[in-house]
């Protein structure tokens, strides 16, 4: 396995948030995907939902990733006072991924089955039967996983 990092949800303000964070820890912007950059005839993105953003990631030290989305609006808001993060898992193959999300979805339930994603990654989602939200995902175009 190549990492484990935090994954936060957001309200809309996720480049707000990001922004602030990155002038406290330094660095830069590893990636920036907004929702309008995935837009297609089978992934449509109204029109009020393009500049959110989809997946930030700000590098912090060597081997630390913060990452972050937007919640688009058709799956609710998020709760400030509850949970709103997720851990995401960067495996370093196809194989390896399959294992732990099939090993950590077990007796859960599974938002989104693991496969071939939209931004070029093979992913999915889902929360463990103790309530934890994870991602799991590999990506065979990036040395670095974020």
């Amino acid at each position: 396995m190549k990492a484990i990092n935090p994954w936060i949800n957001f309200n809309g303000n996720a480049e707000e948030a990001f922004t602030f964070y990155k002038s406290v820890f330094g660095g830069e912007f590893a990636k920036i995907v907004r929702f309008g950059d995935l837009s297609s005839a089978e992934f449509p993105v109204p029109e009020n939902e393009a500049n959110k953003i989809m997946h930030i990631a700000l590098p912090i030290g060597k081997h630390n990733v913060l990452i972050a989305n937007d919640v688009p609006e058709f799956m609710g808001p998020v709760s400030e006072s509850e949970n709103r993060s997720k851990i995401t898992v960067s495996a370093e193959s196809r194989e390896e991924a399959d294992q732990i999300f099939n090993g950590l979805s077990e007796g859960g339930d599974i938002e989104g089955p693991i496969g071939d994603s939209p931004w070029g990654t093979y992913a999915g989602m889902f929360r463990d039967k103790y309530g934890i939200e994870w991602i799991v995902e590999f990506d065979p175009n990036d040395n670095v996983q974020i």
